[in-house]
């Protein structure tokens, strides 16, 4: 899997930063560009903790996401405040086998062998089926969910914020996990403020919607 931030609104705490004091001030939008960056960051950072997130929702950033699998593209797309665009399996010929593997079969190589043959199996009946002329958009129907798939995805920060609370907690499933990470890892980068606090409920609001006690990241009554 590789993620990155391939685009984003142009500074875009400072953007999200005037429209929090325009909420605020009788002061027009044209004298708030006068105010500098760490003023706008102070409010833009009290606007955020008192939960009023709709003024992030000015800032976008968009992602190239590759060699995800298609069960972690049927998990993203759910998250419905964004824009998508996938790599097609009408137009792209996926004759060569590209999956990907989970961890849990990967560390055992009794699996891993009985995993990847099951794989090759899948793609030889896949071509035999393009050799027999039927067309790529009915033949790709045998394909796995495994099959690995390329994404760009623009969300803004408010939709962001809302995916890292479900994606980055422990219970998520571990590749759409390991998705989230890496896309916050990359939006802390360019907009500190905004995302110092994102991640689970657990770390954002000291809550555990799950209600799962086992988790090492539960909440520990003070």
């Amino acid at each position: 899997m590789k993620v990155k931030l391939i685009r984003y609104t142009p500074e875009p705490e400072r953007v999200c930063g005037m429209a929090a004091a325009l909420t605020h001030s009788k002061t027009t939008p044209e004298k708030l560009e006068e105010m500098d960056d760490e003023q706008l960051k102070e409010i833009l950072s009290y606007v955020i903790k008192l939960g009023h997130t709709s003024v992030i929702e000015h800032a976008n950033f968009t992602f190239a996401i590759t060699g995800v699998s298609r069960a972690l593209t049927h998990q993203l797309v759910r998250h419905r405040i964004a824009s998508y665009c996938q790599q097609s399996q009408r137009y792209v010929s996926l004759d060569k086998p590209t999956y990907v593997t989970p961890p849990s079969i990967g560390k055992n190589e009794k699996m891993k062998k009985a995993y990847d043959e099951t794989m090759e199996k899948i793609w030889d009946e896949y071509n035999k089926l393009l050799d027999l002329d039927v067309p790529a958009e009915d033949a790709r129907y045998v394909l796995p969910n495994a099959t690995t798939s390329n994404v760009i995805v623009t969300m803004n920060a408010r939709a962001l914020l809302n995916f890292f609370e479900l994606r980055c907690c422990l219970h998520a499933q571990w590749e759409i996990r390991r998705l989230a990470n890496k896309m916050l890892s990359e939006v802390k980068k360019v907009a500190p403020t905004i995302f110092k606090n994102a991640g689970p409920p657990c770390k954002t609001k000291g809550i555990c919607p799950e209600e799962k006690k086992d988790c090492p990241l539960y909440p520990k009554k003070k």
